[in-house]
């Protein structure tokens, strides 16, 4: 019987990118269980811990096998007419083949014989050796490797006294420095990047109580790295003690604090330590009077540290390190990091005071520098576009509520909304665009309204983001936005594939938000047609677009499918709302609420049918128009549908106008059976053109009357 044991792999090396991490330990665990199981090594029931710490990459299976059971193997030989002669026995072509298989021919008469299509084959039976563990280990230890998903790859060379030559290099994630393979308590004997797999590994730098650490077997392998090595191998389980340590540390500071929610942040630093020590650390409370999103980026970015933040979500002037080494007195590694963390904080606030001295309508002249893009000219002449498309939007918006300062507040705001780009804050800090926009603005005295929506224009940023707080930021945010969109397709660059360096996939997804979540009525074309035309009313003319209004249309209608989808809908009822390209993209949810009502009624499917069918018969009569004459009207069921159409269709159309889309088309489900009626009875191409081109224009204003929520044939099975 086949040995059973768990099995340890480990690879040793320097220190990793701690940004890939995460992902390298996951895939370098997942691809040795996969190939194991593939060699029959493993199987389905087996067990796969994955490690990754900043110097190692580590996987546990369970239940692995010292030798793959062997395997029946049935290999098709050739047509039994060409392998056997009339009288039976082989021929020269098959003699040849099993002597290539290591046979002769005294298995002749054990070949099996199988129909293979239309001709009868012969079949050489045999069973396959399985696999050992140190033959699978090895081929599934190189793919490991060779499909790690490595940022970027380095050549090294090998140490001398290897078995391959001194001068040899080898390609890798980084330097490798040692290989552990255990199958219990024995080494397997493979190797990789030139080295041959041992027992022995190494703990943490400094703090390791023995070193190598010589492990006993692969069950003991987490705790033994951790009470020999100081090392907490698992990148879960060293990511939830930080956690609780950050937790425990803003407990002892008191007052409520947290530390600032990161999952990016959390999940690098848990890449750059072995064995966290969290550390409690402070700096001076002047610095608190620059705005906390400088403080936080700087110490976050720069530092790795973990701001505290007060019950408010106020920072407060401590905060956490994660420190890698454990000493009895820590004071030095505070001490150390509150002097490293002052000059970094000191630079914030030498900006933040220089950048007030200039209000930032002062700096607007100084974006006519700075290159937006080669085609598209400067910042500065970016801005003069999204401030007439935001005059545009503004006045279409603000004139139904009544609010004569929110297209003024717009363009302003649009003015003003890239001014920070040229502040030495933000030159420092490109994350900050627009936070220190608004901050400078309200030192400015501007407008509470104006100054939030040079923040917000960028908003939203990303999936789930929140939308700007208030009328003036919506209108800002559309405008630039629209200026991107329009701006890029214009000159032909389009997203592609997974490229899509100007974020347009996520600016048309930012403006479907806006339009439907603010219930914004404005129409889709007009706003494209809107700012393209700014394009054209450039002071200097220099700029020339292609229009982009179709393709961009598309493209924003195909966007909105797809988010449509996201969120549950089905297919066919996208494709229903969608098809007829309604303008008003606010009116999307409430058509697409009437088109799932109208799909659960037991009318629908007929309905949804003959939809479909007048639509074919229209396409291919294009004499016809909405016309009906009621004295060609001859056969009792086409009287019976044009008299349900005169008290269904105005009903229909009202409840349709008033937008109640739902009521809309549950009215007209009550046409299903005059419609089938209809069909059934009346033959609509009749020879005669006067009675044929009536009863095609009764079915063109049903067809109308009926798709002007949803096309309803989409619905069709």
């Amino acid at each position: 019987m086949t040995t059973k044991n768990n099995l340890l792999v480990e690879l040793f090396v320097e220190e990793l990118p701690p940004k890939a991490l995460r992902k390298l330990g996951e895939a370098f665990a997942t691809v040795l269980r996969d190939q194991l199981v593939a060699a029959g090594l493993a199987d389905a029931g087996s067990v796969l811990t994955p490690y990754a710490s900043p110097r190692r990459l580590a996987a546990h299976l369970t239940n692995v096998l010292a030798q793959a059971a062997d395997k029946a193997v049935s290999q098709k030989l050739m047509p039994v007419s060409v392998g056997l002669d009339a009288s039976g026995n082989p021929t020269p072509a098959l003699l040849k083949r099993l002597g290539a298989l290591g046979a002769d021919a005294s298995v002749v008469p054990e070949l099996r014989r199988a129909m293979d299509g239309k001709a009868e084959a012969l079949f050489y039976e045999s069973t396959a050796k399985g696999a050992t563990l140190a033959e699978g280990l090895q081929k599934a230890l190189a793919e490991a490797i060779a499909k790690l998903p490595i940022p970027k790859v380095m050549s090294y060379q090998l140490e001398s006294g290897c078995e391959l030559p001194g001068w040899s290099s080898v390609s890798f994630v980084r330097p490798a420095h040692g290989l552990v393979a255990l199958h219990g308590d024995t080494v397997v004997p493979v190797e990789a990047l030139g080295l041959q797999a041992g027992r022995e590994t190494h703990g943490h730098r400094f703090e390791a109580s023995v070193d190598p650490v010589s492990l006993r077997d692969a069950n003991g392998y987490d705790q033994q790295l951790q009470d020999e090595g100081a090392v907490i191998p698992g990148f879960e389980a060293r990511r939830a003690e930080i956690a609780r340590q950050l937790a425990e540390a803003a407990i002892k500071v008191g007052g409520n604090t947290q530390p600032i929610n990161d999952d990016a942040l959390l999940d690098e630093v848990t890449a750059l330590v072995e064995r966290p020590n969290v550390l409690i650390c402070e700096f001076e409370r002047e610095f608190l009077d620059v705005p906390q999103e400088c403080l936080i980026l700087t110490m976050k970015a720069n530092q790795k540290y973990f701001p505290l933040l007060d019950a408010h979500g106020r920072l407060t002037n401590k905060f956490l390190v994660v420190s890698n080494i454990n000493p009895a007195d820590a004071s030095a590694v505070i001490g150390g990091n509150e002097r490293v963390v002052r000059p970094r904080l000191a630079d914030a606030k030498f900006f933040f005071d220089q950048d007030r001295k200039k209000s930032l309508a002062s700096r607007v002249e100084s974006l006519a520098k700075v290159v937006y893009h080669n085609k598209l000219g400067t910042q500065g002449e970016r801005v003069e576009r999204v401030m007439r498309i935001a005059h545009a939007i503004g006045e279409k918006i603000g004139t139904p509520i009544g609010d004569a300062h929110l297209a003024p507040r717009a363009v302003q705001a649009a003015q003003l909304a890239k001014a920070d780009l040229v502040t030495d804050m933000v030159g420092e800090f490109p994350e900050l665009q627009g936070i220190m926009g608004r901050y400078y603005a309200l030192h400015d005295g501007l407008d509470h309204t104006v100054a939030d929506a040079i923040e917000d224009h960028y908003k939203p940023r990303f999936a789930g983001d929140e939308l700007p707080r208030s009328n003036v930021g919506i209108v800002v945010a559309l405008a630039d936005k629209l200026e991107t969109l329009v701006g890029m397709f214009g000159i032909g660059n389009l997203p592609t594939g997974d490229r899509d360096p100007f974020a347009l996939r996520r600016h048309a997804l930012g403006v479907i938000r806006m339009l439907i979540e603010r219930n914004l009525s404005l129409d889709l074309r007009t706003m494209l047609s809107d700012a393209f035309a700014a394009f054209g009313a450039h002071k200097g003319g220099e700029i020339a677009l292609t229009d982009p209004t179709d393709a961009l249309e598309a493209f924003i209608y195909d966007r909105l499918a797809g988010s449509l989808r996201e969120q549950g809908a089905s297919a066919q009822e996208v494709e229903a709302v969608l098809s007829p390209r309604p303008q008003r993209l606010a009116e999307v949810p409430k058509l697409l609420a009437a088109v799932r009502a109208f799909a659960a009624l037991p009318e629908a499917p007929a309905l949804a049918a003959a939809n479909k069918r007048i639509g074919n018969i229209l396409k291919k009569s294009p004499e016809a128009d909405a016309h009906v004459s009621e004295l060609l009207l001859k056969e009792p069921a086409e009287k019976a549908l044009h008299a349900a159409m005169q008290q269904v269709v105005p009903v229909a159309n009202g409840q349709f106008e008033a937008g109640d889309y739902t009521a809309s088309l549950q009215t007209l489900a009550a046409l299903r059976d005059p419609v089938d009626a209809f069909f059934d009875d009346v033959m609509v191409n009749a020879e005669q053109s006067d009675l044929r081109l009536n009863r095609l224009g009764l079915l063109m204003i049903l067809h109308g009357a009926m798709n002007r929520v949803a096309q309803l044939e989409r619905l069709a099975a």
